[in-house]
């Protein structure tokens, strides 16, 4: 069974740090690209970033761009969020997402590309 394990999302102050953690099981970690999406109340849910399998490649959303970085540890099956300089407008729950791919290269940007997804954490940021 596949399960995708979130951690780290709590409150913090405008232009704090946050570190965001996905563990990931059943499934062989290195053949996904890894994704965070994140939906705030009333709205869509939204790319966040996301790294291909090897962690050769990124893409983020404009909006996080120089703050948050994503990155991944193969050994550990895990997937990481580095937020920096956190505004209120990042206030949402954040959700892990894994997409199968038989690419190295590709980073799936559409959530109906992902194939598994955590249970999301909330982060909170305060003004």
């Amino acid at each position: 069974q596949v399960q995708l394990v979130e951690s780290g999302g709590g409150l913090v102050q405008a232009g704090g740090s946050l570190r965001l953690s996905c563990a990931a099981s059943g499934l062989t970690f290195s053949s996904y690209a890894m994704g965070w999406f994140r939906q705030a109340p009333g709205k869509e849910r939204e790319l966040v970033t996301v790294i291909t399998r090897s962690g050769g490649g990124t893409y983020s959303t404009d909006s996080v761009k120089g703050r948050f970085t994503i990155s991944r540890d193969n050994a550990k099956n895990t997937v990481y969020l580095q937020m920096n300089f956190l505004l209120p407008e990042d206030t949402a729950v954040y959700y892990c997402a894994a997409a199968a791919t038989p690419t190295r290269v590709w980073t799936p940007r559409r959530a109906d590309d992902f194939d598994h997804w955590g249970q999301g954490t909330q982060v909170t940021v305060s003004s």
